[in-house]
């Protein structure tokens, strides 16, 4: 026991832990060997009791002896328990010290991870780096909180029980929570760069899709243009749909636009360039493809519209051969009555004729706007309104002719039926006339002359059927005027055919192209044989076209004087609107009073069904009709016109006619000044002098027509 005493007193440590494990297990064996000594300890005891009972005569001594032996191993207890003691803190330290450096070195290691400033080459690779350190970072806060908490708990423990190295292990706790501190700080930089590399490259990434779905966009749009008006409304139904869903990719390229802009705040040098280089791509690409979608979008518009012109025409040249036939297929009367039916049926014709004019308006102003577009298909436009108007012109002049020659067939019958009445009195006065005799007697003499005196007055009441059967009828004096026209024709027969020409020419010239670029030196030859033909026939249309080059003189001066001035004028308001007289100053179709949206905007005066109109699409306008050129026109108050209050007139270049009403007098002499100052303030002039140009031939030719129509309706 004192051997063990000794071994217990002693002050030996272990260097590591497992010399203190050794240590331990060594103690333990001692502590065995001294618990087996416990025994012996309490048979000695015994023995020395039974001793003293038995009164030993050294029962004293035994006592004392026994005493010493009991002290002796209760110390020894003692020591066992205070040296396993000190063991144990020497093994908890080692333990600790263990663990501690393994979770300094697995947070070394974790931190050369988390320290890593790899950015990511591009969006797929930033994100997998984003995913896997999301991981990491995840893995990191789970583990190593709980080891660092668990070695906290550990240190506090062991500073709690007062241990003899409860300083070094305060230091191992603060470098433990020092390494993790910085750990976690690495992680969140870490974190917070690569949200910084996703969130650009995700723009790099986005910008690049976009750029792609835009490229993918124009080439989805086709070059077809549909083969008739159904297949266009298709493809316009088509590229509807296909603008519609341009509206997604446009909040893409917003969300892009918005996206850049916050990131050029937090970037400089050249990744500020590049988001800028980048933005720019998207919005060029997005840029040209809105341009191409509107181009579509008005290419397939001029397609409808051809289409719809094409039908339009297709269905009016139908028509008019199929008025033309009724009018050449006509029976051939028989008498006053049958004359008189046939004038009926041609004169319904002639209501269905002006039926149509309003057709004939929308088809040929959507014409005259097709080409003022400038259409890819103009020529065959041009074409179209060329036929379509000189068939027009042809059925008119039918209409005249047949016209006329009914009401020549009538006056034909009418004097048939005179001339046989006259025959019938001729008749029956023939056998008083034949009658020889003359009486026998005074009375009878008498009774005789009073019958040839009753004979004379009746003659006398005939004079007046005979003597307007004796007049020349319309009929002969037609036949005389066509004879003489043969004479003409065939002494003139160029003249003729100029003339004809020149007519179906006034009315297709609006249609025909426009003359080369230097239009001087090509009009002055032909503005000179002209004259030198029209000398042959009248002298005052001769100077009637002096006047005109002189006034068309004038006319390019005033215009050129007064473009810019003509340009600033604007004004626009409700007024209502009556169509006097056409190109060539015919008279209109349809002159009923409209109630319309005007914009006037410099030397262009513009006609809208209402305001929605003229905002949302300037180009369609009343009936399709084109803007109308104020260049040389005149604008007044219309003095001989007083049906309606405060209205003025509107004389064109070339001929046309426009009434319109104002609601006051002030508005009145406000569109006066307006439109007169984007005329140039010369209009009255130059419009006299195309008045003067254009008269001697249209009442040349009209106005023999117009008598002989007259003079047909009194009788």
């Amino acid at each position: 026991m004192s051997e063990q005493e000794l071994y217990m007193m002693g002050e030996e440590r272990a260097k590591d832990e497992i010399g203190a494990q050794n240590m331990m297990k060594k103690h333990q064996t001692l502590e065995n060997s001294v618990e087996d000594f416990a025994e012996v300890i309490r048979q000695l005891g015994e023995r020395s009791r039974e001793l003293m009972e038995e009164e030993h005569p050294e029962s004293d001594q035994i006592a004392v002896r026994q005493s010493q032996v009991d002290k002796l191993y209760a110390g020894l207890k003692d020591l066992a328990g205070e040296r396993r003691s000190r063991l144990e803190e020497v093994f908890k330290l080692y333990t600790l010290h263990r663990e501690i450096d393994d979770l300094l070195e697995w947070i070394a290691d974790k931190s050369i991870v988390a320290g890593s400033n790899e950015p990511g080459q591009d969006y797929e690779h930033v994100c997998m780096l984003k995913d896997r350190f999301k991981e990491f970072a995840r893995e990191i806060e789970n583990i190593g909180q709980e080891r660092v908490a668990s070695a906290n708990e550990v240190c506090d423990a062991l500073i709690t029980s007062e241990h003899s190295d409860a300083a070094a292990i305060a230091a191992w706790k603060d470098s433990v929570n020092d390494a993790w501190a910085d750990l976690l700080e690495l992680i969140d930089t870490r974190t917070e760069l690569l949200q910084t590399s996703w969130e650009l490259h995700k723009f790099f990434y986005d910008c690049k899709d976009t750029l792609e779905r835009i490229v993918e966009k124009q080439n989805y749009i086709p070059e077809e243009l549909g083969r008739d008006a159904q297949s266009v409304a298709a493809l316009q139904r088509k590229h509807a749909n296909f603008e519609h869903d341009l509206v997604a990719l446009g909040t893409q390229v917003e969300a892009i636009q918005t996206e850049s802009v916050r990131l050029q705040s937090g970037y400089a040098g050249g990744n500020a360039e590049t988001i800028i280089e980048r933005e720019t791509e998207v919005l060029n690409a997005w840029k040209n493809l809105h341009i191409l979608v509107e181009q579509r979008r008005l290419t397939l518009a001029d397609a409808s519209d051809y289409y719809r012109f094409m039908l339009m025409a297709k269905d009016l040249l139908l028509w008019i051969d199929d008025i033309s036939r009724q009018m050449n297929t006509q029976e051939r009367p028989r008498d006053v009555s049958g004359v008189e039916l046939l004038m009926n049926n041609h004169q319904s014709l002639k209501a269905e004729i002006d039926a149509r004019e309003e057709n004939f308006a929308i088809c040929i102003n959507l014409g005259r706007d097709l080409l003022n577009r400038q259409h890819y298909r103009q020529e065959q436009v041009r074409e179209k309104l060329i036929q379509l108007t000189l068939q027009r012109l042809d059925m008119t002049d039918l209409w005249k002719e047949r016209w006329e020659h009914l009401q020549l067939i009538l006056e034909v019958y009418q004097f048939a039926r005179d001339a046989a009445v006259a025959e019938v009195w001729l008749i029956a006065q023939e056998p008083y006339l034949s009658n020889q005799d003359l009486g026998d007697t005074l009375d009878a003499v008498e009774n005789l002359l009073k019958k040839h005196e009753a004979f004379e007055k009746s003659a006398a009441t005939q004079e007046e059927r005979f003597a307007a059967l004796e007049k020349p009828t319309t009929f002969e004096i037609k036949d005389r005027q066509k004879k003489e026209a043969e004479e003409y024709g065939r002494s003139l027969p160029a003249e003729i055919e100029r003339q004809k020409e020149e007519r179906r020419h006034r009315y297709i010239q609006e249609f025909i192209p426009p003359p080369s670029p230097e239009p001087e030196p090509v009009v002055e030859p032909d503005q000179a044989a002209q004259d030198v033909s029209v000398s042959h026939t009248s002298p005052d249309f001769t100077d009637g076209l002096a006047g005109q080059s002189v006034s068309l003189e004038e006319q390019a001066e005033v215009e050129q004087g007064d473009a810019s001035a003509a340009e600033s004028v604007h004004e626009e308001g409700i007024l209502s609107r009556k169509h006097e007289l056409e190109v060539g100053e015919k008279k209109a179709s349809n002159r009923s009073w409209d109630k319309l949206f005007v914009v006037l905007q410099g030397p262009s005066l513009s006609c809208y069904k209402d305001q929605k109109h003229a905002k949302t699409d300037p180009n369609n306008r009343i009936h399709h009709e084109p803007a109308h050129d104020l260049a040389g026109a005149t604008c007044q108050v219309a003095a001989d016109y007083t049906k309606r209050p405060f209205v003025f007139e509107l004389k064109l270049l070339n001929g046309s006619k426009y009434l319109f009403q104002a609601k006051d007098e002030m508005e009145q002499e406000l569109w006066i000044s307006r439109i007169n100052s984007a005329t140039g303030g010369d209009g009255a002039a130059v419009s006299q002098a195309y008045k003067t140009q254009s008269l001697p031939a249209r009442v040349e030719k009209e106005e023999p027509k117009k008598r002989s129509f007259f003079t047909l309706k009194k009788k």
